[in-house]
């Protein structure tokens, strides 16, 4: 299905008003209905391209991580165990480290809102960051997995 079409913007004589006026069965052909919101993305070439706005949701998924760590101790002949007391007390030095992936452990339905009262509270170096810089660090919008 060709989704590229070419529509010169009109002008109504008795308002004013600036139409776009799409062909015949290209609004059922895209799955657009009266009411749908539109997004407008201005092309290099002074074009626009239009997409139907997804109604979207967002999911707290919550995981563990899961790495494995290695340590070099040197203790005296024998005393094999004494290295374990070194690496539980967090007095070796790391040696190697590997992340072995994460588990998804839970998800959820959020809204926006009780999203950014968790970043606030996971992240409370940012409390004073404004809601447009936290969700460009943190927010995984439905747009950028789209790319």
């Amino acid at each position: 299905m060709n989704n590229k079409h070419i529509i010169t913007v009109e002008e109504d004589p008795e308002t004013g008003d600036l139409i776009l006026p799409f062909p015949d069965g290209l609004c059922d052909q895209l799955g657009w209905e009266i009411n749908d919101t539109l997004d407008w993305e201005a092309n290099a070439d002074g074009s626009y391209t239009l997409t139907k706005k997804e109604e979207t949701e967002w999911v707290l998924v919550e995981c563990v991580s899961t790495f494995r760590d290695r340590y070099m101790v040197e203790v005296p002949k024998g005393k094999t165990e004494w290295s374990l007391d070194t690496v539980t007390m967090n007095e070796a030095k790391e040696f190697s480290q590997e992340h072995l992936g994460e588990q998804i452990v839970s998800h959820r339905v959020v809204t926006k809102e009780e999203a950014l009262v968790i970043c606030d509270k996971d992240n409370d170096y940012t409390k004073s960051w404004n809601e447009e810089l936290k969700m460009k660090n943190f927010f995984t919008t439905w747009k950028e997995q789209q790319k």
